[in-house]
């Protein structure tokens, strides 16, 4: 209903109908005489720019605008072309909450800090099953690096969530647990095994690029030791003065034992004298706030007399006049243009103690690829015989022995076949076995010069501890008098590795 205040309005105007109007309450006057319909104004809004006016009439009030609109944004215009969707049609990266972690579990696990709402994977035990599977892993490296388990574990996690889905990430991890399990346990934290699988792989990656170097003449010319470099090390450069091979054998004669350093009668093994001695090294150590030397191999102290095994008094000579009477030197045959020679030639040597000072009983060499191209057990020159077969170090046994079927001479024809003056020669401690097998030769890689100890000269790090730092693999794994494991042509291809990893890491250090 409309307010009575409305209703005089139309009251005051005639119906429209008036003579056929058939409402019985009509709003407008129907009375006679009544007024005409008044006629409305209505301002007109052309399209024109309006011409200024110099009337004072002013629009009525309902027509001011009580707003300013906003003006219109140039690609609303048409001035420009839009070239991305609005923002609200624009599509936005999803965030994915940051999980943090904090080790504070009793045995050290961590624990992830994040909103389960907002994961994209459930949240569940799983970092738990993964620190546990570490921490069997690492075994052997939890007491010199106890928080590796830990840190491992997270940054295993954090691989897996960042590759899977809710409907991958409990599968992704199971089959993790079973790859740690199946994993080798390592003994150095530069082992294969350290590490996250990506981090794992990386490492398989590098280890096969340096597998498959080949190495050449060309890319190791520039790491050759200097003569005088060789010198210092102790390689015999020149031939020593005196006949060669005047006196092989000393048996029967009187000298100092290598192992207790008492005088002694040199005699052949089945005869020879028992030597009471300690076959480790001294070492430094302190026992209730004193520092003493004990004997690495049964933790005896030096200063007791007696050894910890027993065998026979063997000697030792290291004076190159000594070493050419016992077997003359000679260098490799002159470059004669072939090409059947080996550009580069990884060699290593066992030695055994004879009646003729330490010989060599067994000579193993690679390629440059890593190739066996030669790997013989030596028996001894006439006249010279076995004291000991020194197993324990050499991995050269009596059965051994017993198929050898090349004297140091027929050995050495063979080497002149695959060598030459012109061929590079790695090893470890290289001198020891170029002595051993009186060839003298200036051109040469030693892995004990290439990764020098802290200490410098004359101290050289072990080839046993630099593969296992340097390529993560174990060698020379024997134990025991058998030393099962130990082998010249592992050795031999572990010093080949050591110089590709060090092109490689070279090549990593030199900029583009």
């Amino acid at each position: 209903m409309f307010p009575s205040r409305s209703r005089q309005n139309f009251l005051s105007i005639k119906c429209p109908q008036l003579e056929t109007c058939s409402r019985i309450f009509c709003l407008f006057s129907h009375s006679p005489g009544q007024n005409p319909e008044p006629m409305l104004k209505i301002p007109v809004v052309h399209s024109a720019p309006p011409i200024a006016s110099t009337s004072s009439q002013q629009p009525p009030p309902s027509l001011v605008p009580t707003k300013r609109s906003a003006p219109l944004s140039p690609a609303k215009k048409g001035l420009i072309k839009q070239t991305e969707p609005p923002r609200k049609l624009q599509k936005v990266a999803r965030s994915i909450p940051v999980a943090t972690a904090q080790a504070v579990a009793d045995d050290g696990a961590p624990i992830l800090r994040v909103i389960a709402a907002r994961s994209q994977v459930p949240v569940s035990n799983m970092l738990k099953a993964l620190f546990e599977a570490f921490k069997t892993l690492y075994e052997f490296l939890l007491p010199s690096y106890p928080a590796l388990p830990a840190e491992h574990a997270l940054k295993q996690e954090a691989e897996l969530y960042g590759k899977t889905t809710k409907q991958t990430y409990r599968v992704a991890v199971i089959q993790c647990l079973g790859a740690l399990k199946r994993r080798e346990k390592p003994t150095a934290i530069s082992h294969l095994s350290v590490g996250t699988q990506d981090e794992v792989h990386a490492k398989e990656e590098e280890q096969k690029s340096y597998s498959a170097l080949q190495l050449s003449r060309s890319n190791l010319e520039s790491h050759v030791h200097s003569v005088e470099e060789l010198a210092k090390w102790g390689y015999i450069t020149e031939i020593p003065e005196g006949d060669g091979s005047r006196e092989p054998s000393l048996e029967g004669k009187v000298s100092k034992c290598e192992r207790c350093g008492n005088q002694f009668q040199v005699k052949r093994m089945e005869q020879a004298d028992e030597c009471r001695y300690h076959w480790g090294k001294a070492l430094h150590m302190r026992a209730n706030g004193e520092k003493i030397r004990v004997y690495s191999c049964c933790s005896g102290p030096v200063a007791e007399a007696d050894g910890c095994v027993h065998g026979p008094h063997v000697f030792y000579e290291s004076n190159p006049e000594d070493l050419h009477a016992r077997h003359a030197f000679s260098f490799l045959k002159p470059h004669g243009g072939k090409k059947d020679k080996l550009e580069v030639a990884a060699v290593d040597c066992e030695m055994i103690y004879s009646t003729g000072g330490m010989r060599v009983a067994r000579i193993s060499m690679v390629d440059g690829s890593g190739k066996e191209v030669f790997d013989e057990f030596i028996r001894m020159d006439e006249g010279v015989h076995v004291i000991d077969y020194n197993t324990r170090f050499s991995g050269v046994s009596s059965e051994n022995y017993s198929t050898a079927l090349l004297t140091l001479e027929s050995a050495r024809s063979t080497l002149d076949s695959l060598l030459d003056s012109n061929t590079i020669l790695i090893g470890h401690a290289l001198d020891n076995d170029l002595k051993t097998m009186r060839m003298i030769h200036n051109r040469c890689l030693d892995t004990a010069l290439l990764f020098p100890h802290r200490a410098g000269p004359p101290y050289r790090r072990s080839l046993k501890d630099l593969v296992r730092e340097k390529l993560g693999k174990t060698i020379q794994a024997g134990s025991g008098d058998a030393n099962i494991g130990h082998s010249s042509l592992e050795d031999a291809s572990a010093t080949l590795d050591l110089v590709k990893w060090y092109l490689m890491q070279e090549k990593k250090r030199t900029p583009p």
